[in-house]
């Protein structure tokens, strides 16, 4: 039972339908289309759009998106990958020859052709009731006539206020006379409000050719990118299969590579095989979870890649085998040494969907720009904000996820559900990028082993450790408990940047046919159910 007298929020509780995102306005017009008789997929998508732009900084069509699916709450569970490809020129040598050793963040060269809209459409058409511009038109609304800037918006807006100002255009329409705007003040975006209408109007082929196409096109060649408007045309996403493994008796579902989801269930397969402490935040507990993190993701640096272009062993990394050696290796009285360094490269941010409609079809919908604004560049005449996600390619010669043409890069973003007794009974999601399978396994952990209802388990305080030291960030509540302990046992610790992560669930009762929902006091969101 809730501690009504410690702060916090209840668990929202529906029976109809239920929505979880990262912004008030996203999670009411989710709601709002689920009983204008929409589905969980119509309304989950409309709920990304008005994301995009009222929560731009985290995502937006000039990004990525993954999902999964689950029709009527059955465990034929089914994954789209929705991420962008390089250009056709984006060869490995033209990098070698132009002595590029690294990618820059505010460089056309981190952008890869976005993936979002394609699959927006393509969901739709295949799993939703309504049209394309039904969905949008709430968006559309909010970027013509204005939306009022949150806590966590304008946040985000002042921890990336230097990289805002060089970019004319994300200059001009996200700050106020150059500074981060104020909490309640209101903001517009008169360009992606005609791209998006286009869109709902035309469809995908409004994005990807013609008059946007070249906007988008003609910005980045102006900046030294190597995209084509052949490049925006061919964009495709697929239908995969979802990966999964077995945890606390429930199946774990996530995407498969390219992006990081095999990830999320490497840790738990790892942790499931140490001796778990009753209270979730015991020291023990969180050392392993610091250790089986660093181990798990040494092995995602090491292989994670687009399949289509490279062997990555998916078999091998959910195989008892390397669970067995990697829990092997944790001793929580004392850190391991330091973990293999890989060709590391570091990752931010995104924004996670959760819808539950009445007949029980289930959404676990993210979509991402990667790093807070993206690659901060912005096509002028559009008013699509690009992502950066080229950053997370190597530049490394015969690594997996070396920067190749037509490639897609090692993605963080994954969105989770878990099934017990032949039923699809969650799905989750956490935001931050980088932190993303480890907070997976984090949730999870406190859920499926503690017991803990899902408000509870986001609220708890976390930690991550930095990859390639021996480093663990800790939020405050945290330091303040067992900081010293983790010092005197081999860790730095330090605190977090920005807060860390972001996390939305929604959990199905089939028996009292019930919904409850969660939402990270991280972010600005909330769950509503009806």
């Amino acid at each position: 039972m809730r501690d009504f007298e410690a702060g916090g929020r209840s668990l929202a509780v529906g029976r109809k339908g239920m929505a979880a995102t990262s912004h008030p306005d996203a999670t009411l017009t989710a709601v709002e289309i689920l009983k204008a008789g929409g589905n969980a997929m119509d309304a989950a998508i409309a709920a990304c759009a008005v994301q995009s732009v009222v929560e731009a900084g985290s995502t937006g069509i000039g990004g990525d998106c993954f999902v999964l699916y689950s029709q009527k709450g059955s465990t034929n569970v089914i994954g789209y990958n929705g991420s962008g490809r390089t250009p056709s020129a984006a060869t490995f040598d033209w990098y070698r020859q132009n002595a590029m050793t690294a990618i820059e963040r505010q460089s056309p060269h981190a952008v890869t052709v976005p993936g979002a809209v394609e699959a927006w459409a393509r969901l739709l058409a295949d799993h939703g009731r309504m049209s394309l511009a039904e969905v949008l038109a709430p968006a559309i609304g909010m970027a013509r006539d204005g939306y009022g800037i949150t806590p966590r918006v304008a946040f985000d807006i002042g921890f990336q206020l230097d990289l805002l100002r060089r970019d004319p255009t994300t200059r001009r329409i996200f700050l106020d006379r150059d500074v981060a705007p104020a909490v309640g003040s209101v903001q517009r975006q008169p360009e992606l409000a005609d791209t998006l209408e286009a869109i709902g109007r035309e469809g995908p082929d409004a994005f990807y050719r013609g008059a946007i196409a070249e906007d988008m096109v003609t910005f980045l060649r102006s900046v030294g990118g190597l995209h084509t408007k052949e490049d925006f045309a061919n964009t495709a996403g697929e239908y995969v299969t979802p990966v999964t493994t077995t945890f606390r008796g429930r199946t774990i579902y996530e995407c498969p590579p390219n992006g990081q989801g095999v990830i999320a269930l490497l840790i738990l397969n790892i942790l499931q095989r140490l001796e778990r402490k009753p209270d979730p935040l015991d020291i023990d507990n969180l050392v392993a979870e610091v250790e089986a993190t660093r181990l798990a993701y040494a092995a995602r640096n090491a292989y994670i890649a687009d399949q289509r272009t490279a062997h990555v062993p998916v078999d091998y990394l959910l195989s008892d085998t390397l669970a067995d050696a990697l829990a092997a290796r944790i001793d929580t009285a004392s850190a391991m040494p330091e973990m293999p360094v890989f060709d590391t490269v570091e990752h931010k941010d995104t924004v996670y969907i959760s819808v539950v409609d009445g007949e029980r079809n289930v959404v676990s919908f993210i979509n991402s720009i990667f790093h807070p604004y993206g690659a901060v560049l912005m096509a002028p005449k559009s008013g699509v904000l690009f992502h950066n996600r080229g950053q997370s390619f190597s530049l490394q010669d015969g690594h997996p996820n070396a920067i190749g043409p037509n490639k897609r890069p090692m993605h963080t973003i994954i969105p989770g559900m878990v099934a017990e007794g032949g039923r699809v009974s969650m799905s989750f999601g956490v935001m931050g990028g980088h932190y993303q399978a480890a907070g997976h396994a984090a949730f999870l952990t406190k859920v499926l082993w503690h017991e803990l209802d899902l408000q509870s388990a986001i609220d708890l305080p976390r930690l991550f450790p930095q990859m390639g030291t021996g480093t663990v960030e800790m939020e405050a509540r945290l330091r303040a408990t067992v900081g010293a302990e983790f010092e005197r046992r081999g860790f730095g610790v330090c605190p977090p940047r920005s807060p860390i992560g972001g996390a939305q669930a929604i959990t199905i009762d089939w028996e009292a046919g019930t919904l409850l929902g969660g939402s990270d006091p991280r972010k600005d969101g909330c769950a509503l159910g009806y």
